[in-house]
């Protein structure tokens, strides 16, 4: 007998509330015999999972559980099955994934467990990702069960661009991450595997708040047409300068990088558009700064890219962030610099961890060296290439 019934769950999805995630995994999990089943959203800042109660996004969240702290936060850190008995049962919990991306934790409790077991609950773990993905567009409850905090306009504008923060294939995985998350304004990325090709961007929009917004979502959704088009890295900068120029205000411009990654050959191309230079990570450690003659920023002056060439090796590491990482200062004045900020990625890139893993150590240092989270926006992101296939 089959422990998970795919078939009633995607029924019950179609019949339900949007916002009964929770009761549809019940009907796939009724061969588990679960009791107690708790999904958990992560906070837009990836440090808090607030429980999913009902269908109200007005809860008491007075259960949220801590990321670094807990079983939950365990179970969500290290992506595994965690337990722990409880008397005559066992608790169990899953991490949540949509794709590679990390949404949250579901808990369950259980009266048996073993190795079947234990596979039955990934799936259903897995199963609540793609729920999650899918049935988000039709309620707010599950966004605003991630907002820990109140979150500005910008910000909200800005979250609304993103992509899924995290994304693994056999050959390439990405990881990003924005802060601070519930006031960033200008910084967005995106990224995509088309064939053997994988595009990713990073852009910085001049200012703060939602004018900076408005920029970004021109330059991003600049950027998206033109990919989709099919055009080059050098077209696509072209056009976004242009556009940029042509249709906000004198004052507004963006920095940023454009890349391109052939999987099959690990042939890294990108362009610059006044944007700080990217990191290549070789067993590790950072190796290069990876050099590419800028342009002025979108929307400052016309003038022809040039687009840089690096040949990877399998394993390696491309990081790319926004000033607002280099340039973030303490109270006191101390700047965390380019030197201190590669210093730390060499402590905390080892091979042996995931990329999400080594991002969120590395945001983790920045926020050490502040005190708190960073005062102006800032961005990294982290491209593994594994090899061809």
């Amino acid at each position: 007998m089959d422990l998970l019934n795919y078939g009633a769950a995607l029924r019950s999805s179609r019949e339900s509330n949007p916002a009964s995630i929770p009761q549809v995994l019940i009907t796939a999990a009724a061969g588990l015999g679960a009791t107690d089943v708790t999904l958990y959203l992560v906070d837009y800042s990836q440090t808090t999972l607030e429980p999913l109660h009902d269908n109200s996004p007005h809860a008491d969240l007075s259960s949220r559980e801590d990321v670094a702290t807990t079983m939950p936060g365990r179970a969500f850190r290290d992506q595994r099955v965690i337990t722990a008995e409880r008397g005559d049962d066992i608790r169990v919990w899953v991490p949540v994934i949509e794709g590679s991306n990390k949404t949250g934790v579901l808990a369950l409790t259980l009266t048996t467990f073993d190795e079947r077991v234990s596979l039955a609950c990934e799936e259903l773990g897995m199963l609540a990702g793609y729920l999650l993905a899918a049935l988000a567009r039709y309620t707010d409850v599950y966004n605003l069960y991630r907002r820990r905090k109140h979150m500005s306009l910008a910000a909200s504008m800005q979250w609304d661009l993103l992509p899924p923060l995290a994304m693994t294939t056999h050959q390439v995985s990405f990881v990003g991450i924005v802060e601070p998350a519930y006031d960033v304004g200008g910084d967005c990325f995106d990224y995509a595997v088309n064939g053997n090709t994988f595009d990713f961007a990073i852009m910085d929009a001049v200012g703060h708040g939602v004018a900076s917004s408005m920029i970004a979502s021109l330059a991003m959704g600049s950027y998206r047409h033109d990919r989709r088009e099919g055009s080059s890295l050098t077209t696509i900068h072209t056009n976004l300068d242009r556009l940029i120029r042509s249709q906000l205000p004198a004052v507004s411009f963006a920095t940023g990088l454009l890349g391109r990654l052939a999987l099959e050959t690990g042939t890294l191309s990108w362009t610059n558009a006044g944007h700080p230079l990217p990191l290549l990570i070789r067993g590790g450690s950072v190796v290069k700064v990876l050099q590419c003659r800028p342009t002025p920023p979108w929307g400052v002056a016309a003038a022809p890219p040039q687009m840089a060439t690096e040949m990877l090796e399998p394993g390696d590491h491309v990081l790319a962030y926004t000033d607002g990482v280099t340039e973030a200062r303490t109270q006191s004045g101390d700047e965390l610099g380019t030197e201190r900020f590669i210093e730390m990625v060499n402590n905390c890139a080892s091979d042996l961890l995931r990329p999400q893993a080594v991002l969120q150590t590395l945001v983790n240092g920045v926020r050490m060296h502040l005190g708190s989270e960073p005062r102006d926006d800032a961005t990294i992101m982290l491209i593994a290439w594994a090899g061809p296939s």
